[in-house]
């Protein structure tokens, strides 16, 4: 998939050996954004049969408030078609950046299997670990 529009952009692909879907994002992290990469990511995800994502945002900020996060973890992920809500997610923050943090927090309360990282090799190895136990998905184009 190709760069999205606007201040904010991200890039969605699978990795090379097919077990994980990177979202690359650059510029301020907006809930808005948020649900359409979540959306595109997890449509490809069930295309191909992936389940576990690595969300790069190294060159992202969080920059919504408490409630806005609240509102995406708690209501706006459900709501989102398509949501896989077994997968597995990796957020990849750059060191020094504690505006996901929050995120995290939510985002496993209400039951979503993310994780923050600072170190890359760590979040692979988690998303690799991670797509050997959760059973696959069927692909779409099999079923």
């Amino acid at each position: 998939m190709s760069w999205g529009e606007g201040a904010m952009s991200y890039k969605i692909t699978p990795a090379d050996n097919g077990k994980y879907i990177t979202i690359k994002m650059v510029g301020d992290m907006t809930r808005d954004v948020a649900n359409q990469h979540v959306l595109e990511a997890h449509a490809l995800g069930a295309e191909l049969g992936i389940r576990c994502y690595l969300v790069d945002v190294t060159e992202s900020r969080n920059t919504e408030s408490v409630l806005d996060n609240y509102k995406f973890a708690h209501a706006d992920v459900r709501s989102i078609p398509g949501m896989d809500r077994r997968a597995c997610v990796a957020v990849l923050v750059a060191p020094g950046d504690h505006s996901h943090d929050f995120y995290e927090t939510l985002a496993r309360n209400a039951g979503i299997d993310s994780t923050l990282f600072r170190d890359r090799d760590e979040a692979v190895a988690h998303l690799e670990a991670a797509a050997k136990r959760i059973p696959p998905l069927q692909k779409r184009n099999e079923g």
